[in-house]
């Protein structure tokens, strides 16, 4: 124990004696001026080798001479208020060497402020495979010294120098084999990896597939083997990669373990439903055939961008069923099912799909719930448990999938190719009965109203990649105009669609460099097209550009986008810059409102005259350069945003239920008259209309995509 300058001051010998005849003479007051008590003895508990291993007198392993560490520290109870503490270790390892004798290694740390962790770092030359003692011991700045860390009740701490490392492991796979014997099992099904090395000091397996992150696995007594659990998630050839891991650390050479997988098995029962109109049961692909009742009518329209050819309505009355009148699944196993759906409403519960159990209820059923406030969701049920997530929107359609895996007993619910719910510790349920489409028994039947498409069970996973696929209607391109110049006033389309035909007071304009260049007085060049050579020039007066008939299904989802350039970024009245309706009004329309300073999306439900509009709206102001304006309807999700240069400034629940029959339009919209106004004044260009939602990250890349 110190001051801040050094050991305690010592006074003069006067005061000294002052302070002893002053002691003396005080009853019950021991002696102790200028006493300096041994400091503490180390724990047990804060001795370690090698950072990570506790001291233990059952040896430790390590793969070389050790770092040993402990924490010391100087008593405070010998200290004045303006004392501080200093302390350091004493390091003793000792073992017998093969000669009987025994030989000792000490070391001595510096001593520093308390408490404080010292280590030793210990030589190079203690020996291999033989077991090392040793104990630590405090010490202070005055030599003073405390117990050792193993005396009574503490205990020696050892370790062991391991310096061979084990043998490689060997790996057993009965699912996926590493041989030439062809494709094995297939994706979204599990396969057990077993581990084993000949070496008897093995206490962990270190392994990893295709590069990833390395998991690790222990077996339940050194030296023997471990087994994982591991799904692929598609087809292909994998490796897997595997290192035995000794209880000194030492690590074995990798192995590499190979395997070909094949794809994952086929639906044990797959039903299109696109069956020809006035057929009375829904052949299967793969299964029995499902029994179509009176209420039941094939031939609806299929959801677009699915490959699927057509689809199947139910009223949602008594006789609007389907069912093979058999189980398509074995619940109490791991299995999966998924379909395409699309609700007529969404203001009561419907089911989907179910399969029945012994007791007059479903095992499971998919379909979807209301809510009391807010979109109404979609639903998966099994046994007491019950998933929800996502918005159902009505006339909207929607890819639903359900899982459920017995090797983490999870259950799962995607909507769109997108996990949206999950829980796990799900018991399994018995449903022995029949798998039923369209209907649930109890709950007065919870039956379908609306479509429904290629319904399929599985008896595996189906991986995530398998869930996306299923579920994605990816965005087509179906229009794009690259606008440059022409003599007549018509731009065709880029993949020969529709042209866009200029209309009023519309031209085209073309960056004059060379006049700058011949003009003496030219101080600034003219702006460039907003895309190539040309592009679009609307007077504000009369001028637009426009299809001859309607480009995309409004009541599909659909994204459409342009890019536009305003002659004044502080325009004084509202202007249109892309819409498309019919003759009396628009089903959507862009525009910029200067009195609130704001983008606007305005929608309508329907054709017939006096609709409400629906305006949304997002602060915003025009760019002196180019701004990029983009809409992006999404009917599974039931939900409209119009985006400015990539950002979502503008988003609503929408339920289109009306397929717009006019042309696009390019530089104007409907006023509420119901006559043509709006007109902007401004460039545009780089028009480009797709079927289907972009996601966010595409509509940054709109023009681009193809």
């Amino acid at each position: 124990m110190i001051t801040h300058s050094g050991r305690r001051a010592r006074t003069t010998a006067v005061v000294t004696g002052l302070v002893g005849v002053l002691l003396a003479a005080t009853p019950g007051v021991a002696m102790a001026a200028g006493e300096n008590l041994p400091p503490l003895r180390p724990s047990i508990d804060a001795l370690t080798v090698d950072r990570t291993k506790a001291c233990s007198d059952e040896p430790v392993h390590v793969s070389q001479a050790p770092e040993l560490r402990a924490t010391v520290e100087d008593t405070t109870e010998d200290n004045e208020e303006w004392e501080t503490n200093r302390a350091g270790a004493e390091f003793e390892a000792w073992w017998t060497d093969t000669d009987g004798a025994q030989q000792r290694r000490t070391y001595a740390s510096s001593i520093l402020h308390s408490p404080i962790t010292q280590l030793w770092r210990t030589p190079s030359d203690l020996p291999a495979d033989t077991v090392v003692s040793w104990h630590v011991r405090a010490v202070d700045d005055e030599g003073a010294t405390s117990a050792w860390s193993d005396e009574t009740p503490g205990t020696p701490c050892r370790f062991i120098i391991d310096t061979v490392s084990p043998e490689p492991a060997t790996v057993v796979s009965a699912q996926y084999p590493d041989d030439d014997s062809g494709w094995h099992d297939g994706a979204g099904v599990y396969g057990s990896f077993t581990f084993d090395s000949p070496s008897e000091d093995v206490v962990e397996y270190v392994y990893s597939v295709l590069g990833s992150a390395p998991g690790r696995v222990r077996p339940e007594e050194p030296g023997g083997p471990a087994t994982i659990r591991w799904m692929p998630e598609d087809s292909g050839v994998y490796y897997l990669q595997v290192r035995a891991v000794d209880r000194a650390g030492r690590s074995s050479s990798q192995v590499t373990h190979y395997m070909r997988v094949a794809a994952g098995r086929a639906p044990v029962a797959h039903w299109t439903l696109g069956d020809p109109a006035g057929s009375h049961k829904a052949a299967a692909e793969s299964g029995p055939a499902a029994r179509a009742e009176d209420g039941v009518l094939f031939g609806a329209p299929a959801p677009a961008r699915t490959g699927l050819t057509s689809a199947v309505t139910l009223d949602g009355r008594g006789n609007s069923y389907l069912t093979p009148d058999a189980p398509a699944a074995d619940t109490e196993k791991t299995f999966a099912f998924s379909a395409w759906v699309r609700p007529a409403a969404t203001d009561a519960p419907m089911t989907v799909a179910s399969q029945d159990a012994a007791d007059g209820a479903s095992a499971f059923t998919l379909g979807l719930r209301p809510a009391a406030d807010g979109p109404a969701t979609w639903a998966f049920r099994y046994g007491t448990t019950t998933l929800t997530g996502g918005s159902a929107s009505a006339g909207g359609w929607a890819h639903l999938t359900g899982l459920y895996d017995t090797e983490d007993s999870t259950l799962h619910l995607y909507v769109n190719g997108k996990k949206v719910a999950s829980e796990t510790g799900v018991a399994p349920v018995a449903a022995p009965g029949a798998f039923q489409i369209g209907r649930a028994r109890g709950d007065s039947g919870e039956r379908w109203k609306g479509e429904a498409a290629d319904v399929r069970v599985w008896d595996r996973v189906v991986s995530r990649k398998e869930v996306e696929r299923l579920g994605s209607r990816p965005a087509d391109l179906v229009a794009a105009w690259d606008i440059e110049r022409s003599d007549d006033g018509v731009v065709p389309d880029r993949d020969g669609g529709q042209p866009l035909t200029l209309h009023g007071g519309a031209g085209f304009y073309t960056p004059d460099y060379d006049a700058c260049f011949e003009d003496p007085e030219c101080t600034e060049f003219p702006a460039s097209a907003l895309d190539g050579n040309d592009h679009l020039d609307l007077d504000g007066t009369d001028g637009y550009a426009a299809t001859s008939g309607p480009v995309v299904d409004t009541a599909d989802s659909f994204s459409v986008g342009l890019r536009v350039r305003f002659a004044d970024t502080t325009p004084h009245r509202p202007m249109t810059v892309l819409s498309q309706g019919d003759a009396d009004s628009d089903a959507f329309k862009v525009r910029y409102d200067p009195a609130g300073s704001e983008w606007q999306l305005i929608v309508t439900p329907s054709s017939e005259q006096g609709a409400e509009e629906t305006v949304i709206a997002g602060a915003g102001a025009p760019t002196d350069h180019t701004d990029e304006a983009v809409v992006v309807y999404d009917d599974s999700e039931g939900h409209i945003t119009l985006y400015v240069n990539g950002e979502a400034v503008a988003t609503a629940e929408f339920n289109a239920s009306w397929s717009a029959t006019g042309p696009l339009q390019i530089g104007r919209g409907h006023t509420v008259d119901g006559g043509w106004g709006e007109y902007f004044h401004g460039g545009a260009d780089t028009v480009r209309v797709f079927g289907g939602a972009l996601s966010a990250s595409q509509v940054n890349s709109f023009a681009y995509l193809n």
